[in-house]
């Protein structure tokens, strides 16, 4: 009787530390050239108004301590656009948090494909020069 008790709290400790330890793992951010790390929403993630974009990048992607967030439809249409800010000093090479946050009506569902979506984080590029644009861009799922 003492052995099946023992075994039962053992059991119940084991699933408690397994749970505590799996709850508190935080998903791995999407790392984009080294430049960008996206902490939410992540690729191919399902995403619902408000929606706020969250990640780190590199100093030289901002400008005036920005950059455009673009979210499109599925055909490329905008839906939502906005800035997203640098959290510190965004004169670095280093990575500077940033943070925005997009509103948009969930466009007309018309079937699956048409949940889908696009993220763009632009460089911002003052120069206008080709060679320094670039842009990350992920599939998300609206909801």
């Amino acid at each position: 009787m003492k052995k099946r008790i023992l075994l039962i709290v053992l059991v119940v400790i084991i699933l408690i530390g397994a749970t505590t330890i799996f709850s508190n793992r935080k998903a791995k951010p999407f790392v984009y050239k080294d430049s960008v790390s996206l902490e939410s929403p992540l690729p191919e993630a399902k995403i619902v108004s408000p929606m706020v974009v969250k990640g780190k990048a590199r100093g030289n992607w901002f400008f005036e301590a920005s950059f455009p967030v673009i979210l499109t439809n599925w055909d490329g249409k905008i839906i939502a656009q906005g800035i997203a800010q640098a959290g510190e000093d965004w004169m670095t090479t280093d990575f500077v948090p940033f943070e925005a946050t997009l509103e948009f009506v969930k466009p007309e569902f018309i079937g699956d494909f048409s949940k889908r979506g696009f993220l763009i984080l632009k460089k911002d590029n003052p120069s206008g020069l080709p060679e320094h644009d670039d842009a990350l861009e992920i599939t998300v799922w609206v909801e």
